[in-house]
């Protein structure tokens, strides 16, 4: 602004000099105009952008979806007599539940029905749900697992050179829950060492250095003693003609790792070889491999010893009750109740040929992990044995909960 009126008077004095020297009359000077003074601007503030909405999240498919009885395929076909004394064993393991009092007792009330009476008894008193994966998918893997039968003695002599052992001393096993109510059913296991709580050998760790003076009983079999762990139950028929069942009863808090797996993805085997039978073949064409193989796996299992009154008894599961058959399964009790009963649609070992029928949610294993996973249990004996080996199947499973029971879960 300066600057422009500087200019402007300089002109106006020119003008006046020429007009005084000039003959001609002045002519009046053209009016100046100026220019307008220049105010502040107003420049509007910049507005920011309004933060980004964060993506919505697709929310997961619902774990358990209600149904219907006539939803489940092969439900009308189903034999299920075979199944009533097992879900029976189930109410022993239920009866301090409240919401599954009543069911059982009218349960209880039912004198030896027929199949026609037990598939009636569920319709009135169940509500079949479908069980999903987070990610949605409604079909998931089903293995199988059986009662093994070992051969041993008391005392390492001959044959019988690799251990079974009971609880260590120095293994602890800390519930999380009682600290931390949110980790209710977790548990921590490791040793002192110190003040400190470190983790508890490896299966490679006591392979090489094994705990002397806690073997429970010695077998003849190295491959038939880890096979034993994966079922967590067998049979050992002592050299003095005793027979005795072994028991999980505890673990040595590492992760249970498949040695099948492995084997395919170190290329050894194909996907369609990994069954029991393909890993008992490619150890006895890599006997030097064996030990390398099974520390793989570094979960172990400690076993107790139970006398066998009544052979035609299963093993008891994780719900405290004797397994019964081709009618239980292991399952993961992070999503399936554990004692419920459930509808299970896959196919036969090693075979396309349908398999539906109800069983009982009454164990759980560390290799059964997931919402649509399921372990069947084929009891005891060598055609049990061979079954559970080939079985490695796809699935459908519906939870049948007690009608109250339900509804509160759909709310």
């Amino acid at each position: 602004m300066l600057s422009t009126r500087r200019s402007v008077t300089a002109s106006l004095a020119l003008v006046a000099l020429l007009a005084a020297c000039s003959t001609t009359p002045p002519q009046p000077p053209a009016p100046v105009r100026m220019p307008p003074p220049v105010g502040p601007v107003y420049v509007p503030p910049v507005q920011p952008a309004p933060p980004a909405q964060p993506a919505q999240p697709v929310p997961p498919a619902p774990l358990m979806t209600p149904t219907s009885f006539s939803a489940l395929p092969g439900w009308e076909q189903d034999e299920l007599r075979p199944a009533w004394p097992a879900f029976l064993q189930s109410c022993r393991g239920l009866a301090s539940k409240l919401e599954w009092k009543t069911v059982c007792a009218a349960a209880r009330a039912i004198d030896a029905p027929d199949s026609a009476a037990v598939r009636s008894f569920f319709e009135t008193w169940f509500v079949p749900n479908l069980v999903r994966a987070a990610d949605g998918a409604d079909t998931g893997l089903i293995t199988g697992y059986y009662e093994a039968m070992l051969y041993g003695s008391r005392k390492r002599a001959g044959a019988y050179q690799t251990p079974l052992y009971r609880v260590p001393d120095d293994l602890l096993t800390v519930d999380l829950g009682s600290v931390y109510p949110q980790l209710k059913g977790m548990r921590l296991r490791g040793r002192l060492s110190g003040k400190t709580v470190v983790p508890y050998s490896s299966r490679a760790e006591i392979a090489r250095a094994p705990f002397a003076g806690k073997e429970l009983l010695w077998v003849n079999d190295p491959v038939e003693a880890f096979f034993l762990e994966v079922q967590g139950s067998g049979r050992v028929q002592l050299d003095s003609g005793e027979t005795v069942r072994v028991a999980y009863a505890d673990q040595n808090g590492h992760p249970y790792k498949a040695i099948g797996r492995w084997l395919v993805e170190q290329g050894e085997l194909t996907a369609e070889q990994a069954t029991a039978q393909g890993i008992r073949a490619w150890i006895a064409a890599n006997p030097g491999r064996r030990q390398e193989l099974f520390n793989v796996n570094p979960s172990y299992i400690f076993f107790r010893e139970e006398k066998l009154p009544d052979p035609s008894l299963g093993p008891k599961g994780a719900l405290g009750v004797p397994l019964t058959p081709g009618r239980s399964v292991a399952i993961d009790p992070s999503f399936i109740p554990l004692g419920a009963p459930l509808f299970l649609s896959t196919t036969e070992a090693g075979s396309e040929v349908p398999m539906q029928r109800l069983m009982m949610a009454q164990d759980t294993g560390g290799a059964i992990r997931g919402a649509v996973r399921a372990d069947f249990f084929y009891g005891f004996g060598p055609d049990a044995m061979d079954r559970a080996g080939k079985m490695k199947q796809r699935g459908t499973i519906w939870v049948l909960l007690p009608k109250p029971a339900a509804e509160q879960a759909a709310r």
